[in-house]
C-alpha cells in the first residue's frame, strides 16, 4: 500500500490510530472536522467515469473549493442571520459533498432534503425546520431557491472562522410521520470514534486493492446511511468515493469494475436485484451449470464450520460467477434499511464476498454492523453487536432500545422539538443471542388479529417471497369493524394462469402451515401490481394498505389469469429464447407477459433474445427495446410478418 495516502504511516492501522490522536486533540466541532477530513491534501477523493475517461479529483482540490464555494454562499445569503437553515436539494456527486461542506463553513445549517419523497414531506420539512434557502438541482420551492448554476466560485478568500451549529436530517420517507433529526459536530465525533472499533477488529474493512479503498456512492448523501456509514466514516480516513452516471444494473456493474470499487453499501432490495440476476444468468448456461453451481453452494454450507477452509474455497470455486457480478476488486459489503433475504446472504457470502447487515435509523445514527467472520453468523442476519460508546438492551415488548452519544442532539416530530432520551425506543423487535442482535419485524406492523395474538409479518413475507413464480408479499391488517383481517398479498405475473395460481396458492399453504399461522391469515390475494413503487427502497405498508382498500390494486385471480392458447413452432422456439434469456423454464413464460413489465427483464435480455432470433430466422429486429415487441406473441407475429414479406418482389 501506498504510505503517501496514509498521511506517511506504515500501516492502515498505524494511520487510524494516529489520526483518530490528532482529532483527539481538537475542538472536535465542524470547522475541526473539516480541516482534519481534507488534511490528505494528495490524496483522490472522487472518481467520475466521462465517456472514455476517468475524471480524478484530489481532497486538495475539494478543499479549495469549498472554500470558494462558502465564500460565495456567504456573498448569496448576506441578509440571513448567521446558523440560518439552508436545504440541499441534490442527487450525489461531488459538487454535493463541497456545497455541503461550503453550507456549514458559511456560517448555516445544512438541511439534507430527500429526493425520494414527495412535496408534501419537503414542504413539512422546510416549515419545521424553519428553512430560509433551498439550493436545488431543479426543483423551485416557496422559500429562496438557488441552482448550483448560479453560485459563481469567489477566488482566494480566507477561511471561514463560525461554522453552522448543526446538520438536519430528514428520516425516511416510507415512516408516517417525517421527522428531522439534528446532529451537532460531538455526534459527529462519536459516530466517527464508533468506526474505530469496526476497522480494529474488522480486516475485511479495511481492505485495499492494488492500495486503494474506494467506496461506491449506492445509497443517497442525504440519508444517515448515505451519509455516515458511506461518506463521513470513509472520508474521514481520506479514502476514495467512486460516482455513480445512474442506477441501471449495466452501469453499477461497469462502474464497479471499471474503477476496482472495494466497497459497496446498499439496501437489500439492491442485494436481492443483483442476486436474481445472477442466478437468471447461471440457470440460462443449461442444467450441467447449475447442477455445478449448487454443489459448489452446498460444498460452501458444509465448510461453514470452518471460515479458513470455507473463504479459501468460495475464492476458488466461483471465480467466474464473480467475475460475472462485481468482480473480485470488492472487498467488504453492508445491507442495512429494512429485512433482507436469508438466501441473498447466503449467496453473496458463499461465492466469496463478504455482505454484512448492519443497523441504524435517522433518529440515532448507526450504531452497528455485523463484524464476524462466521458465515453461519452473516448468513442469519445479525446486525451484530453494537459499536463503541452505543449500548443496547431489549425491552419488555421486545423492541431495541438503544443509548450513546452518537444519537441526534434532538428530532422535530410533528411539529414538537424532542431533546435526545437517555434510552431510545427504536421500535424494531429485536432478539439477542450470545451478544449479536437481530431485527426480527416492526412493533407497527404486527398484526392482532380476532384470536388477540400479535401475527409478525416478516417471517411470514420472507417465506412467500421464496416460492417460484412469487415476485413479493405483504402481510397486511385490514381494518374490519370487530378486528384487523390478516390479509396476504401476493405480486405474481398478470398472467401467470389458473395452473400457476393454483401452483403459488399450495405453495403458500404449505410456507404457512410450516410457520404455524395458516389459520390465522385469513386471505390470501393475488395481484399483478410491484409492491415496492417507484423510489420506494422497502414496503411501504401504509401505502400498499390504502392501495388495497383504495381499489386501486390490480387483483389477479383465476378467471382472468387463464392460461394461453397453443403456440406454433416459431412461438414455442421464441419462447425458448426468452427462456435462456430470464434464465426460466419454458412452462414458466407466458406468451404474453411482458419481458420488461412482467417478467423484470433488461435490455440486455432483449438484446440476447433479438440475436437468436436474427440466427434462426434471418430477419431484422428494431434494437430500441422499447418498440413494443416485448412479448413471445408480438415477437412471433414480427417474424411471421417479416418472413411473409420478404418474399414479395420490390
Amino acid at each position: 500500500m501506498d504510505k503517501r495516502t496514509l498521511g506517511g504511516y506504515k500501516s492502515i492501522n498505524a494511520f487510524v490510530d494516529g489520526k483518530l490522536a490528532e482529532y483527539e486533540k481538537t475542538d472536535k466541532d465542524f470547522k475541526s472536522l473539516f480541516e482534519m477530513m481534507f488534511s490528505e491534501k494528495s490524496n483522490v477523493m472522487y472518481e467520475k467515469s466521462e465517456g472514455y475517461r476517468i475524471i480524478k479529483t484530489t481532497y486538495g482540490e475539494a478543499y479549495d473549493d469549498v472554500l470558494k464555494l462558502s465564500e460565495s454562499l456567504k456573498s448569496t445569503f448576506a441578509d440571513l442571520e448567521g446558523d440560518s437553515v439552508i436545504g440541499l436539494y441534490m442527487e450525489n456527486g461531488l459538487l454535493w459533498i463541497e456545497l455541503f461542506w461550503a453550507i456549514l463553513r458559511a456560517g448555516f445549517r445544512p438541511l439534507l432534503l430527500n429526493m425520494r419523497v414527495g412535496g408534501e414531506n419537503l414542504l413539512y420539512a422546510l416549515n419545521a425546520s424553519g428553512a430560509a434557502a433551498v439550493i436545488s438541482s431543479g426543483r423551485t420551492f416557496p422559500v429562496r431557491t438557488v441552482f448550483p448554476s448560479d453560485i459563481k466560485k469567489t477566488a482566494g478568500m480566507p477561511a471561514g472562522e463560525v461554522f453552522g451549529s448543526s446538520v438536519l436530517l430528514m428520516s425516511s420517507g416510507t415512516s408516517a410521520h417525517i421527522k428531522i433529526c439534528s446532529y451537532t459536530a460531538s455526534e459527529f465525533y462519536f459516530l466517527i470514534k464508533g468506526s474505530y472499533g469496526i476497522i480494529k477488529s474488522c480486516r475485511a474493512v479495511k481492505k485495499h486493492y492494488n492500495g486503494e479503498l474506494k467506496q461506491l456512492t449506492f445509497l443517497p448523501f442525504y440519508h444517515i446511511f448515505g451519509l455516515v456509514a458511506m461518506y463521513i466514516w470513509f472520508a474521514f480516513f481520506s479514502r476514495t468515493f467512486v460516482h455513480l452516471n445512474d442506477m441501471s444494473p449495466e452501469t453499477i456493474v461497469n462502474t464497479v469494475k471499471r474503477h476496482n470499487v472495494t466497497h459497496i453499501f446498499a439496501v437489500p432490495l439492491f442485494w436481492e436485484t443483483v442476486y436474481k440476476t445472477a442466478l437468471k444468468t447461471i440457470n440460462s448456461r443449461g442444467e450441467k451449470t447449475v447442477n455445478k453451481f449448487e454443489k459448489g453452494m452446498k460444498i460452501a454450507d458444509r465448510l461453514s464450520f470452518c471460515p479458513p477452509l470455507y473463504h479459501a474455497f468460495s475464492k476458488l470455486a466461483f471465480k467466474e460467477v464473480r467475475e460475472n457480478i462485481f468482480g473480485d476488486s470488492i472487498s467488504f459489503m453492508i445491507t442495512g434499511g429494512s429485512r433482507i433475504g436469508a438466501d441473498v446472504l447466503r449467496f453473496f457470502n458463499n461465492i466469496g464476498y463478504r455482505l454484512a447487515n448492519g443497523y441504524g435509523m435517522s433518529e440515532i445514527g448507526i450504531t452497528s454492523v455485523e463484524l464476524s467472520s462466521d458465515p453461519r453468523i452473516l448468513n442469519a442476519g445479525y446486525v451484530g453487536k453494537p459499536l463503541d460508546g452505543i449500548t443496547y438492551a431489549l425491552s419488555g415488548r421486545n423492541t431495541l432500545l438503544v443509548s450513546g452519544r452518537c444519537m441526534a442532539e434532538y428530532i422535530i416530530e410533528d411539529g414538537r422539538k424532542k431533546e435526545r432520551p437517555a434510552l431510545f425506543d427504536t421500535n424494531d423487535l429485536a432478539e439477542c443471542t450470545g451478544g449479536r442482535y437481530k431485527i426480527t419485524g416492526r412493533a407497527d406492523d404486527l398484526i392482532i388479529g380476532a384470536d388477540g395474538e400479535n401475527l409478525n409479518p416478516c417471517p411470514v413475507e420472507e417465506a412467500v417471497e421464496r416460492i417460484n413464480g412469487v415476485r413479493g408479499a405483504c402481510l397486511l391488517g385490514v381494518p374490519s369493524e370487530s378486528a384487523d383481517i390478516p390479509t396476504l398479498l401476493i405480486s405474481v405475473n398478470r398472467y401467470a394462469g389458473s395452473d400457476g395460481l393454483e401452483r403459488i396458492q399450495a405453495s403458500a399453504d404449505a410456507a404457512l402451515a410450516a410457520l404455524d399461522v395458516r389459520s390465522r391469515v385469513k386471505s390470501v390475494v393475488f395481484t399483478s401490481d410491484s409492491l415496492i413503487q417507484g423510489d420506494e427502497f422497502k414496503l411501504n405498508r401504509k401505502r400498499i394498505l390504502s392501495d388495497y382498500t383504495g381499489g386501486k390494486m390490480t387483483l389477479v385471480t383465476p378467471e382472468n389469469a387463464d392460461a394461453p392458447g397453443e403456440l406454433d413452432a416459431t412461438g414455442e422456439f421464441i419462447r425458448g429464447c426468452f427462456a435462456r434469456a430470464l434464465g426460466k423454464p419454458e412452462e414458466q413464460i407466458d406468451p404474453r407477459s411482458d419481458l420488461f413489465a412482467d417478467e423484470g427483464g433488461s435490455s440486455l435480455d432483449y438484446f440476447a433474445i433479438i440475436a437468436e432470433l436474427q440466427r434462426e430466422f434471418g430477419v431484422p429486429f428494431p434494437t430500441d427495446a422499447g418498440s413494443g415487441l416485448s412479448t413471445v406473441n408480438a415477437m412471433s407475429e414480427y417474424v411471421k410478418e417479416q418472413k411473409k414479406n420478404a418474399g414479395k418482389n420490390i
